[in-house]
């Protein structure tokens, strides 16, 4: 597995870093080349509905979404969301 943090480190609940989806988009390219089996790419931080599409489009497949699961009026329902979300591409 390969992480790319898409926060500063430190805290939960801030905002999606996407200046980091080049970064994505090549650690992918780098992962794919190499042709070297499974490996995943997380991305940590601020994955939301509205930014779990712009990761999988850039390259992850793997996403840490606390926030936006712990704060949510049903969290089980948003995982739901988050993963129909990001298989929606």
């Amino acid at each position: 597995m390969v992480l790319i943090m898409t926060v500063e480190p430190g805290f939960g609940g801030q905002s999606f870093m996407e200046n980091m989806m080049p970064k994505v988009a090549q650690a992918r390219r780098e992962i794919d080349s190499k042709h070297l089996g499974k490996i995943w790419l997380q991305v940590d931080g601020g994955i939301s509905l509205e930014t779990i599409s712009k990761a999988n489009e850039a390259g992850a497949d793997t996403f840490v979404a606390g926030s936006a699961v712990f704060k949510a009026s049903n969290p089980g329902e948003m995982v739901d969301l988050l993963r129909a979300a990001a298989n929606s591409n």
